[in-house]
Formats: structure tokens, C-alpha cells, sequence
């Protein structure tokens, strides 16, 4: 007993620590209850149904073993008829038939084994389905043959299965697609149900017509065939018909049941066609696994934006195979239709109607084997901002489905740029338009320089054309930007362990090809003009523009034919006397000849320096040009360190002038408008200035200015005419104000938010050197895409009539409006201008524009023309970096800048391109890449803009004589153009001054005032509103008489000309600069200050440029 109540019981498991430390929680679910789901489908029933319906799999091998059962039937019933013999004659022959045991057993065996195969469901509905009567006439009578033997060889109308297995292959399909989880086409749908539909009517009418023949031809099955098929053929020969009434009868109810049906697939078939059409269907998946394509993203696809992507894309040798997949959401316009038509696209051009976002439209593109995608922002939209979100939605979307596609992604604001960060390349439009409005003020039409690169041209614009400068132009405006690398290169191979500026210059030299820009093989960096310090090695890339790239050109060295010719010893490459190099190119089905001739120094020149020969017979020569170094010798460099406060611009300073220039410091911005903007080193204020200092018109408690006449500036104003101030007007100012660009050469950038007439004048316009108009987007209105320019276009054209010599720079939307820039309505030479645009354009350039005078001159450029940026970064993936250094906007350590300088009378005894780029390489080893050239030219008008003094005068002058220097003038310049009308009133106007030379009564002094007001032409009415507003509000109209029209001028730039053009007075020289802080040393040498930069970059001519 003792024992018993000393046993201590164990503890429940609740209290057992052990449990609580191993943290078992089995006593939680003791008052759990276990609860089973989906109990419903444990049932046989919901079992069959799952097996035979729901599940995708096992219902597609029912279906697939139904629809054979189906055939074998119909087999097996052809096999019967073809044993069949019959015996009987007359009426019995068509109830009764000769079916043997074999096929009889195999009959009733399919029709049991289809009996299991009916679907379950509401018997009385299914009673009135034809499918279930079919089933029915063939599956009862064999059921009665079982117990019935006699009965064995009645007629059953098996051939009736062709139907039940036409809905059996329908629905089979259905269960295939859903099976391997793919869409199928409706079209193949249809289609297969229109060759069904008619494979059992020529199957039905063939049997029933051979059976009921029977008792009157005995028809053979083939002959009843070939009764079907010419029937239904509407043939109709006649050689077989039948012969009694059942079967007449069954003929005529056949047609009937065609009519009546084959209609109706057909109108479904087209509908369904059409759709697609509309649609654009698919691209297959054997294609895009077989096939290179890439696929173009567009919100609304404009015959513009298509004819330029394939026009850029396919001038590619290499893109020839390739295939071009547009996935667009809305329908295609009847120009796109009809341009996708045309063989030469409707082969390589795909068009599917969907949304990027989603990723059966993707599927469809086959987005995931694509070459590459293009996504391209809605310009045209009203609010830039929100079609940036749908393209940054758009790219999203892409890298989602097909992370491993190659993005190519337009953005349009600069503050959007970052969400897309992850795309191979991205274009930032505002950020290019920004940038190329700035160099215009200081590197004249580097929007054109720009736009001619990024283009794809064979340089053969223009030259059957009467005017040289087109000749000129056109031929020079196929130079593009290729890249080769050292070791691979004939143009470069031999100047391994060279400079930089000797390979360059000698590479122009001898093959008329210019190096811009090297890469290192350790280094993703591209540098433009590293400078004479950077020795080329082997496996750097160089990169240079020439008009075709190396791998397409063959060399050919005249001089040494000529020596091997006449048996003397082929000498050097520059032994020859002097003569500068030819460069011949002749552009022939994609390949470039150079003619290479030897140019050497004169024997008299000494050390390989090239002099100019002696003028007039007399022994003096005029200072030659140093040879340029193979390696750069550091002595001869000079330092340049642009980061101290020295007297950089001026070796002598004014108080005034020290002053100004102790409130500047180099530094970077402090702050960024937008995330992502590249850094760089520019001009800052000392201090930051007040917010109310910003306001040119109104004064405040700092200073009481109200106009830029009262702020004094010393050099002329570059005035931006903009609707807002937005983030990309940071892209604006920094290249304007970077850190290379002289102090002293710095000009006041003022911000116009709107552009009345008195606003112009209170900002300063008459003391402007530059006015940027940017494209206004409240016009972007999507009613009628090409009146988006309408505002900006007529504006200009009022500042223009008003400030005829104010160099007015704008960017448009559409470049087709380039041709309403300056537009005088009845000018010759527009017209011919006009012409030979059509022509261009209909011999297959994509430069037809290039010869419209404001775009030659730099005035205007549309920013589309960037979108082949983005098109040839496909094929060349370092055509954007290039363009943002050559723009300013980015800066990478050691890589040059653009700038210009130009060519003054001093300059001119240097006489060529060649002998000026070896003049840049020696010296300050800059690289011209091309010229901005201005020549005098005389436009004939209608428009008669002078008085009747300046006419009379005109007829009293001898006429000039033109200057040999210059280029013709346009045909038809007389005056015997202008209207009759207005020169009879201008002879009345004479004959009614010679009448009364002094007026004395008060009629005589009203007619001479209105003889005086007509004698004013529309440039004094047009000055006189002016000044009168000028003095209204207050200001002196000193300035506004000194502008001059200078309309007589035209301006083209050649891109890389040939080293023997000659240079001419005002020529304005596109140079690459090699970066200053590049070669700054650790401590400058005590007593030597820095020498002050001799080259312009502007337009004003300096004394002291020297070359």
C-alpha cells in the first residue's frame, strides 16, 4: 500500500517541461477537426467527367480515339462498297446490301465501343441535336443485328459519320491548343472548318449517289467522285449523270445544303481574314527560331517615322536578311497599308495590331527570339510627360517577357531617363535638341554636322546637280563614323607606337580618311582627340570618318603603276614633287576607290616642311608649317591649367575686368535638375544670386536694370524663346558655360517665356547674336500631326521679317517644315531648291532635305532626325556615346571637345584643308573634322524691296563684276521678272516726281507725301514699326539701325572635304580639341604663365588669331 502511494503519476503533456523546451504544440490540435475538400469530385460520376471532359490531357486521347473510330467507319463502309456485288435488281437492291461477317463484327464493334463514348448530360437535350440523331441511325440498327440476324445486311448510311467526324476533329483541336497551352489562330479555325465542310459534302454526295445508283446505272464510287466534284465545280460536263429520281433528288438536295452552307463559311472566313488584316496576325514560331528579326514598339506608327526607321535599318549591307515585326496598338493607317504593299517592304515588314503590355501580343511578335527592340516615344502628344510614361511602361513590360532582348529606347523628357536606365541604349530627345540649339550659337550648324554623321548617305546627293556648292555639299555629306581596330586596319596599321595627332594626320593625308577618336582595350571609354601624348597601340579601336568604312574599300597607288611602268625604282610614298593629295573617291555599289597619289614636301623646304612657293618670281618665302611629331615632345606641349585663376583671356586687365572676373569659379553645378546628368566642369558664380536678380525686366533692391541695354553687357546675348523653363534647359546652359570655353567669350544667356515685340526689345534683340526659338508643345495637337510646327513656324518668320540679320535657330517636329523657314513666296532659286528636293526624294535619299538653305546653314533641324541615332546603334553601338562628347554632353576625362575657329585673311597663305589640318596637328594638335562655309549668292525674287531711288541708281551703276572667289549666281536674277503692275506704277511715280520738282500749293505737298509713303518699301515700314516701339517703351534705337539684311548669303558645311579644298575668307573650321585637363602638371613652372588660346569659337574675328 506504501508502494502503490509513492508511485508519483506522470505529468499530462501540457506541463511536461521537456515538450515545452522542444517546442511540441500537439496539445493545440487535440480539439482539431480534420476537414477534406473537394469531396464532390470523389464521386464515379464527377470521376468520368473528369477523366472524358475537364481534364485537358485525357479528354484530347478520347477525342483524338473517338475521331479515328469516326474514319474507320467511314473506311470500312468504303471497303464494304467496294466488296459489294449485288444480285438482286430493282428497288431491293438500295434496302438491302451484301456486307460480309468480318466488316460487319468490326461495324458493330467501333459503334459499341462509341456507345461509352456519349457524353452525359441532359438526355432531352441532346435528342434534338443532329449529332445524337446521327449517332443514332448508325448505332441502333447495328444493336438490332446483334439479336437479330437476319438483318445483318440491310443498308445502314454509315458515310453520315464524315460529320460526326468533322465536329469530332473540331473539338479535338480545341483540346490540342488547350493542351499544350498555346493560342491558336480563329483564321486556322475557319479554314479548317471550311475544308471539312466541304471534304463531307463531296464525301456524302459520292456515297448516297453510288448507292442509290444501284438500282439504275450502277455507278462505280470513283465515277460517282467525279459526278460530285464536277458538279460542285459548276463544270457540269455531262458525261455522268444520274439516271433515277432518288438519286436526282439526293443531287438536288446537295446543292441546296451547299448554297446554303459554303456561303456561310465563306462570309465567316473573310470576316475573319479581315480582321487579321487588321490585326496583323502572328509572326510563327519556326520563322523567328529560322529567321533574324527585330521588333519595332510604336504607340501610333506615321508613314514618316516608318519610311525613315526602314530606310535607315535596310541601308545596312548586313540587315538585308533581316525582318522587321511592328507591334502597334492602334489599326494601320491606309498610308502605312499602302506602303507595306509595295513588294519591296510587304516581304520583310510585319504589322501586328497589339499592346506591348501584353504578353500574348509579345508571344505573338516573338519578342523573346528578337534581334533587338526598338521602343519609340509620341512626340506628337500633348503632355511629353505622360507619353514618357508609356514608354517607360513599355520598356518594363519588354524586359520582363524577354530579358535578354536588346532595348533600344527613345526617351523625351531628361528627367525620365533614369527609369529606363537598364535598356542597352537610350536616346533622351530634349537632351540632344537642347544641346545642338547651344553649339549652334557657338560652333555654327553643328545640328546639321550632326544630323549629316547620323545618317546613312552614299554622298552621291546632289551631284548631277548645275551649282557646285551642291556638288560639294552633297558629296561631302556621305562621310560617316566607322571604327576598325589598329592590328585589322590598312588606313591605321602602320602607325603603331605613334601619336595620336601623327596618325591622324598622316591617315588624311595619304587616304583622305579623318581618326577622331581611339579606345583603349582595358578601357569602355571612347576618347575624342586624346591628344599627341597617346601613343596607338595594336589593339586599340580607332574610330574615323570617311565616306564608307575600310572593309569596303580598295586602294590604289597610281605613282608606283607609273615607276613600275617606265622601269624606275618605285621610291617612297612621299617622294614626289610637291603636289597635295587627291582625293578621288568614286562610290560604286557600296565600295570606295581611293586614289592615292604621292605628296610629298618640296626638296627645298627642308626637314620635310611644306612652304608655299615663292610669289612673283622673288626668293622669299613665307613661313612653312612644322612637320608633325611621330612621338609628342613634352617640351613642346605647353601646360595649360585651366582650373587656376590666372589671366587666362588677358595677359593685361582692367579694374573693371579683374572685378568681373574674381566672381567666377570653375567648378561642377551644385546642384542636378534630373537624375542622371552627366557632370561637368563649367563657369559658376562665386556667390549664388539673388532669386529677384533673375528678372531682366524688372528691377529690385540689388540693382534698378529694367532692360539688357542698362546691364552693359560686353558681349552679345544668345536669347532662348521657350514656352517653360524645363529640366532641359540645364542640357543648354552647361555646354555654353563648360569649363574649356574662354571667359572673355562667355556670352549672357537670356531666358524669353514669351516673345511679343516688346519683350524682344525690352530683352535685348537688337544686341543678340542668337535667337533660340524651341519648339512650342502646346501646338502638338494630334488633330493634324504636321500643324505641330505652325506657332513656331510663323513666329520665327515674323522675327525674321523684323530682324533680318539676327541668326534665328530653331527645332521643329517634322523636317518636311523645314521648308517654310524663311519662306519668301515667289523666290527662284526656293523653287529650284523645291525641285531638286523631289528629285532626291524619288531617287531614294534620305537627305532629300539637306539642301533646303536654313537647314544647310544650321538655322533649323528636327530633332526626328536623331531617331537614326537610335536606328544605327544597332550596327554601331558607339554612334551614341560620339554624339553625346561631340555635344558636350557627357565628358569623359581625356577626351576632347567641339569647338571652332575661323579663317581670316591672315590665315589664307596656309591655301588648303590638308595643309591647315597638318598646320592644327603641329602646333595644338587639334583635328579639323570639317568646314562651315558662307558664300555670296544673289536670289532672284519677284518681290521688289527697293525704292525708286535705289532702282534709278541701279540703272545708273555699271553692273559689278563678279568676284572669281565666289560661286555662280542663280539663273534668272533680272529684274525683268518683277510685275508689270508695279513697274508701270513705278514709271508713274517718276513721271509725276519730274513734273514738279518744288511744291508749293498744299495739293502738290499732299501728292508729294503720298509719293514719299509709296516710295517706302516694306523693310522701312517694317524698321520704322519697330524704332516707334523702341521709343515707346524708352529705348535708344541706335543698335536697331546698324542690323543689316544679309539674306544674299548662303551657308553649307562640308564634313571631311577632300585635303586639297581650297580655304576661302570666313571659312569657319570645325575643330576636336584635346581635353586641357588632360596634360595640367602637378606644379607649373614658377615664371611662365600660360598662353592665351588663340583659336576662336566663335563667329567675331579676333586679331590675334594666329595659325
Amino acid at each position: 500500500m506504501t508502494e502503490v502511494d509513492s508511485e508519483v503519476p506522470p505529468l499530462p503533456p501540457r506541463y511536461r517541461f521537456r515538450d515545452l523546451l522542444l517546442g511540441d504544440q500537439s496539445f493545440q490540435n487535440d480539439d482539431r477537426v480534420q476537414v477534406e475538400f473537394y469531396v464532390n469530385e470523389n464521386t464515379f460520376k464527377e470521376r468520368l467527367k473528369l477523366f472524358f471532359i475537364k481534364n485537358q490531357r485525357s479528354s484530347l486521347r478520347i477525342r483524338i480515339f473517338n475521331f479515328s473510330l469516326k474514319l474507320l467507319t467511314c473506311l470500312l463502309y468504303i471497303v464494304r462498297v467496294m466488296l459489294d456485288d449485288p444480285t438482286q435488281t430493282g428497288w431491293e437492291v438500295i434496302f438491302w446490301v451484301n456486307r460480309r461477317v468480318p466488316v460487319w463484327v468490326i461495324q458493330v464493334s467501333a459503334r459499341g465501343a462509341q456507345i461509352v463514348l456519349l457524353r452525359n448530360g441532359n438526355i432531352w437535350e441532346q435528342i434534338f441535336q443532329v449529332s445524337f440523331l446521327l449517332e443514332m441511325i448508325n448505332t441502333v440498327p447495328f444493336i438490332i443485328t446483334i439479336f437479330w440476324p437476319p438483318l445483318r445486311n440491310i443498308f445502314i448510311p454509315v458515310f453520315l459519320n464524315c460529320w460526326l467526324a468533322k465536329s469530332a476533329l473540331e473539338n479535338m483541336i480545341n483540346d490540342l491548343h488547350r493542351a499544350i497551352q498555346r493560342t491558336h489562330s480563329a483564321m486556322f479555325n475557319q479554314v479548317l472548318i471550311l475544308i471539312c465542310t466541304l471534304l463531307c459534302l463531296v464525301f456524302t454526295g459520292t456515297c448516297g449517289i453510288q448507292h442509290l445508283e444501284r438500282a439504275g446505272k450502277n455507278l462505280s464510287l470513283f465515277n460517282s467522285l467525279y459526278f460530285c466534284i464536277v458538279t460542285f465545280s459548276t463544270v457540269g460536263f455531262g458525261d455522268v449523270t444520274p439516271q433515277i429520281w432518288p438519286s436526282q433528288l439526293l443531287v438536288v438536295i446537295m446543292i441546296c445544303v451547299a448554297l446554303v452552307v459554303l456561303p456561310l463559311q465563306f462570309e465567316e472566313l473573310m470576316y475573319l481574314w479581315m480582321e487579321r488584316q487588321k490585326s496583323g496576325g502572328n509572326y510563327s514560331r519556326h520563322r523567328a527560331q529560322t529567321e533574324k528579326h527585330v521588333v519595332l514598339c510604336v504607340s501610333s506608327l506615321k508613314i514618316d517615322l516608318l519610311m525613315d526607321f526602314l530606310n535607315e535599318f535596310y541601308a545596312h549591307p548586313r540587315l538585308q536578311d533581316y525582318y522587321v515585326v511592328i507591334l502597334c496598338p492602334t489599326e494601320m493607317d491606309i498610308q502605312v497599308r499602302r506602303v507595306l504593299q509595295i513588294p519591296l517592304w510587304s516581304q520583310r515588314v510585319i504589322y501586328l495590331q497589339g499592346s506591348v503590355l501584353k504578353d500574348q501580343d509579345l508571344m505573338r511578335a516573338k519578342m523573346d527570339d528578337a534581334e533587338a527592340c526598338f521602343i519609340l516615344s509620341s512626340r506628337n502628344e500633348v503632355d511629353r510627360t505622360a507619353a514618357d510614361h508609356q514608354t517607360i511602361l513599355r520598356a518594363w513590360a519588354v524586359k520582363d517577357f524577354a530579358p535578354n532582348c536588346p532595348l533600344y529606347v527613345q526617351i523625351l523628357k531628361p528627367e525620365n531617363k533614369f527609369h529606363v536606365k537598364f535598356a542597352d541604349h537610350v536616346v533622351c530627345e530634349e537632351e540632344f535638341k537642347y544641346a545642338m540649339l547651344a553649339l549652334n550659337c557657338v560652333c555654327p550648324a553643328t545640328s546639321t554636322l550632326v544630323t549629316l554623321l547620323v545618317h546613312t548617305s552614299r554622298g552621291q546627293e546632289g551631284q548631277q546637280s548645275p551649282e557646285q556648292w551642291q556638288r560639294m555639299y552633297g558629296r561631302c555629306s556621305g562621310n560617316e563614323v566607322y571604327h576598325i581596330r589598329l592590328g585589322d586596319s590598312k588606313f591605321f596599321g602602320e602607325y603603331d607606337g605613334k601619336s595620336f595627332t601623327y596618325a591622324s594626320f598622316h591617315a588624311h593625308k595619304k587616304y583622305g580618311v579623318c581618326l577622331i577618336g581611339v579606345k583603349r582595350e582595358d578601357n569602355k571609354n571612347i576618347l575624342l582627340n586624346p591628344g599627341p601624348r597617346h601613343i596607338m597601340a595594336v589593339s586599340d579601336t580607332c574610330y574615323y570618318i570617311n565616306i564608307t568604312k575600310e572593309e569596303n574599300s580598295a586602294f590604289i597607288f597610281k605613282q608606283e603603276e607609273k615607276h613600275k611602268r617606265k622601269g624606275l625604282p618605285a621610291g617612297g610614298l612621299y617622294d614626289t614633287p610637291s603636289s597635295l593629295p587627291v582625293h578621288s573617291i568614286i562610290a560604286s555599289m557600296g565600295t570606295v576607290a581611293m586614289d592615292l597619289q604621292n605628296a610629298s614636301p618640296p626638296s627645298g623646304g627642308g626637314d620635310g616642311k611644306l612652304a608655299l612657293p615663292a610669289e612673283n618670281g622673288s626668293g622669299s618665302r613665307r613661313p612653312s608649317i612644322a612637320p608633325v611629331l611621330e612621338i609628342a615632345d613634352s617640351a613642346a606641349i605647353l601646360p595649360c591649367d585651366l582650373l587656376a585663376d590666372q589671366s587666362e583671356d588677358e595677359t593685361t586687365q582692367s579694374d573693371d575686368e579683374s572685378s568681373t572676373a574674381s566672381e567666377y569659379v570653375k567648378g561642377y553645378p551644385p546642384n542636378s535638375p534630373y537624375i542622371g546628368s552627366s557632370p561637368t566642369l563649367c563657369h559658376l558664380l562665386l556667390h549664388k544670386a539673388p532669386f529677384c536678380c533673375l528678372r531682366l525686366d524688372k528691377g529690385c533692391k540689388h540693382n534698378s536694370f529694367e532692360d539688357a541695354k542698362a546691364y552693359g553687357f560686353k558681349n552679345k546675348l544668345i536669347i532662348v524663346s521657350a514656352e517653360t523653363a524645363g529640366n532641359g534647359l540645364y542640357n543648354f546652359i552647361v555646354p555654353l558655360r563648360a569649363y574649356y570655353r574662354p571667359r572673355k567669350e562667355l556670352n549672357p544667356i537670356v531666358l524669353l517665356l514669351d516673345n511679343p515685340l516688346d519683350s524682344l526689345l525690352q530683352c535685348g534683340i537688337i544686341y543678340a547674336d542668337n535667337l533660340v526659338v524651341v519648339d512650342k508643345e502646346s501646338t502638338m495637337s494630334a488633330e493634324e500631326d504636321y500643324m505641330a510646327d505652325a506657332k513656331t513656324i510663323v513666329n520665327v518668320q515674323t522675327m525674321f521679317r523684323l530682324f533680318p540679320s539676327l541668326s534665328i535657330i530653331t527645332e521643329l517636329t517634322h523636317p518636311s517644315n523645314m521648308r517654310f523657314m524663311q519662306f519668301r513666296a515667289k523666290d527662284c532659286y526656293s523653287l529650284a531648291l523645291s525641285r531638286l528636293e523631289k528629285k532626291e526624294r524619288d531617287k531614294g535619299s534620305n537627305l532629300a532635305f539637306m539642301f533646303r538653305l536654313p537647314f544647310a546653314a544650321g538655322r533649323v533641324f528636327s530633332i526626328s532626325m536623331l531617331d537614326t541615332l537610335l536606328y544605327q546603334s544597332f550596327v554601331k553601338d558607339y554612334m551614341i556615346p560620339i554624339a553625346r562628347l561631340l555635344l558636350g554632353l557627357d565628358t569623359t576625362p581625356g577626351s576632347g571637345y567641339l569647338c571652332a575657329m575661323k579663317v581670316t585673311e591672315e590665315d589664307l597663305w596656309i591655301r588648303t584643308y590638308g595643309r591647315l589640318f597638318q598646320k592644327l596637328c603641329s602646333s595644338s594638335a587639334e583635328i579639323p573634322i570639317g568646314i562651315y562655309r558662307t558664300e555670296s549668292h544673289i536670289f532672284s525674287s519677284s518681290e521688289v524691296s527697293i525704292n525708286v531711288e535705289e532702282r534709278e541708281d541701279a540703272r545708273e551703276r555699271p553692273e559689278p563684276r563678279k568676284d572669281k572667289g565666289t560661286h555662280r549666281n542663280s539663273t534668272g536674277s533680272d529684274q525683268s521678272e518683277h510685275p508689270l503692275l508695279r513697274k508701270k506704277s513705278m514709271q508713274w511715280a517718276r513721271r509725276l516726281s519730274r513734273r514738279a520738282p518744288k511744291p508749293g500749293s498744299r495739293a502738290e505737298r499732299v501728292a508729294q507725301q503720298r509719293l514719299n509713303l509709296y516710295r517706302r518699301s516694306e523693310r522701312q515700314e517694317l524698321s520704322e514699326l519697330v524704332k516707334n516701339r523702341m521709343k515707346h517703351l524708352g529705348l535708344p534705337t541706335n543698335g536697331y539701325d546698324e542690323m543689316n539684311d544679309h539674306q544674299n548669303t548662303l551657308s553649307y558645311v562640308l564634313i571631311n572635304p577632300p585635303p586639297d579644298t581650297r580655304l576661302e575668307l570666313n571659312d569657319i573650321v570645325y575643330l576636336i580639341r584635346s581635353d586641357p585637363l588632360a596634360h595640367v602638371p602637378d606644379e607649373p613652372p614658377p615664371g611662365k604663365s600660360n598662353p592665351p588660346m588663340k583659336q576662336e569659337l566663335g563667329m567675331e574675328t579676333r586679331d590675334e588669331t594666329q595659325l
